[in-house]
């Protein structure tokens, strides 16, 4: 049985330049970052003499496309990396380049761009249903150009973009179980409330279930006579200060085991589930990063190697499960707020490295190979 495994092309529009990748996701490991590699099929005869380019491009859309007015524009471009693909340096290709040079033949070449630490991860804020144009968020991508020099404006039949990922996973440590324990006091009146929240666990993977467990001592004269907790997340914009931006994913209301009255207790555990689906009309959530036909989803938190020293060029997700006592018009509330972290899981590595190995072998044996173009 031969195993084929596929591989991301994608060709100039005239035809003379073609991108290979092996993968389009590269994983942002906090220390470091997996470079991009792949390999360019050129047309030496078309160049007549000029330059082939490879550059890495992280752009960053904050405003609406259609908003866009008098020279006005709400997109940044970052050159991350660039370099000469042709006439060719010496390079030590890549296990996958080697295979794939040797299976495109003479005329291949390989490229690396190393992603920079401290760039953001790929995000999509979820536009409306009314917005037209490209939606905010980061974006990253690859483009090929003929040219004499770096500087030249590229002509769009011999160009090629192609969109990558950058992405996180879950840390192996998780951290403490979340709990916190707000007391209010009540201007001319006696006692005070208190309120307990904890969370079961700090970490949970995407479609997980989040236990909110709540304890009221209400030894105040009020009463609490409706709870509600939601998960809120938070979109944190660092090209501009205030940039900060809450939207409820997850949320129940309930007045099961209310009123509590003065003196007595309530204990109770709530449960949510923030999901993409539930949320599909929400404009302004941010969603992580999506290629075109891969399924997407809530973006997942972002993790910081400093949290102190943000990226001036990115947005940062964050999650927070916020709990609220309503104690009617006079009494006012009560809020607890407990931070939390959404992530998909590490994949198995080994086993993944096995399969890939396995499949690599089985496929360059093979005179068929499995090509996926992909032409957003």
């Amino acid at each position: 049985m031969v195993v084929q495994f596929k591989v991301f092309k994608k060709p100039a529009p005239n035809g003379k330049l073609t991108i290979y990748l092996g993968r389009r996701d590269f994983v942002d490991h906090v220390s470091s970052v997996d470079p991009v590699d792949g390999v360019l099929v050129i047309d030496t005869s078309y160049l007549q003499g000029r330059k082939v380019f490879g550059q890495l491009v992280c752009s960053f859309r904050y405003g609406r496309e259609e908003d866009e007015v008098m020279g006005l524009s709400f997109q940044k471009d970052l050159f991350l990396a660039s370099e000469q693909i042709y006439p060719p340096k010496e390079v030590q290709p890549t296990k996958l380049q080697d295979r794939l040079m040797k299976k495109l033949g003479p005329n291949s070449y390989p490229f690396t761009f190393k992603m920079p630490e401290n760039a953001p991860p790929s995000v999509t804020i979820q536009p409306g249903r009314e917005d037209e144009g490209r939606p905010c968020g980061v974006e990253y991508y690859i483009k090929v150009f003929v040219g004499d020099t770096e500087e030249d404006r590229s002509h769009k039949r011999s160009t090629i973009t192609l969109n990558i990922r950058r992405i996180q996973f879950a840390p192996s440590k998780t951290g403490r179980q979340p709990c916190t324990i707000v007391r209010k006091d009540f201007l001319m009146s006696p006692g005070e409330l208190e309120l307990e929240v904890t969370l079961d666990k700090q970490l949970y993977y995407h479609n997980d279930k989040i236990a909110i467990n709540m304890i009221v001592n209400n030894h105040s004269n009020k009463t609490v006579k409706k709870i509600k907790a939601a998960v809120q997340q938070s979109v944190d914009i660092c090209l501009f200060s205030g940039g900060q931006y809450r939207s409820t994913v997850a949320s129940v209301e309930t007045q099961e085991g209310c009123p509590v009255n003065p003196g007595s207790s309530l204990q109770k555990v709530v449960y949510l589930t923030p999901t993409l689906s539930s949320n599909m009309d929400r404009r302004g959530i941010a969603l992580d990063g999506h290629l075109k036909n891969i399924h997407t989803n809530l973006a997942s938190s972002t993790l910081l190697a400093n949290p102190e020293s943000r990226d001036m060029f990115g947005m940062v997700i964050s999650y927070i499960v916020k709990v609220k006592l309503y104690l009617g018009a006079m009494g006012g509330e009560v809020t607890a707020e407990l931070p939390f972290v959404l992530m998909h899981p590490k994949p198995d590595l080994r086993r993944m490295m096995r399969a890939d190995s396995q499949a690599q072998v089985e496929a360059f044996r093979s005179e068929s190979m499995a090509q996926s173009v992909d032409m957003d």
